[in-house]
């Protein structure tokens, strides 16, 4: 997923999205638990995104994809950061640091950079597990961001990856 093209992509109610229950995430190649869903965030469909909401009143997106394979294996995690915010500008990074993430580390990004001449601001987490990778993205105005990332953070270091079918 590339936070530049999901950002700019268009967003609709769900219908037909892969399955999600409200508390998993199940794909064909990958799957997540997730805690509770802020009530302020509505389910949309985004065709970067394996699973992503909208938090209208802080004009925020949040989007959640993972994939496995032997493409990412060996790819730092530094690069796996990069590559989500390809044609961004202007990158301004607050904070860059690994953390423990589901029993693994994950590296995890704040930053706010332009998209298209637009200042945003960016939470990404991404996470390397069992051959897969996973990005977890909060990407907001950044007159609104600070009143909306406090409740992406607690909802991403609370999601449980697992391997398809499990």
């Amino acid at each position: 997923m590339s936070v530049s093209v999901a950002a700019t992509a268009s967003v609709s109610q769900c219908g037909g999205a892969p399955p999600f229950d409200g508390h998993s995430y199940r794909g064909a190649s990958i799957s997540f638990d997730v805690p509770a869903v802020p009530n302020e965030w509505r389910r949309v469909d985004v065709a970067a995104a394996d699973l992503a909401f909208r938090d209208d009143a802080r004009e925020a997106s949040i989007l959640l994809d993972g994939r496995c394979g032997k493409r990412d294996e060996d790819v730092p995690l530094t690069s796996l950061t990069q590559q989500l915010i390809m044609g961004t500008t202007a990158r301004d990074f607050v904070s860059e640091e690994t953390i423990p993430f589901d029993a693994r580390e994950a590296l995890h990004t704040v930053l706010r950079a332009k998209l298209d001449g637009v200042e945003m601001q960016y939470d990404i987490y991404v996470l390397k597990k069992d051959s897969c990778v996973y990005d977890f993205v909060y990407v907001a105005p950044p007159g609104r961001f600070a009143d909306g990332a406090p409740a992406f953070e607690r909802f991403a270091i609370a999601i449980h990856a697992r391997a398809a079918g499990s």
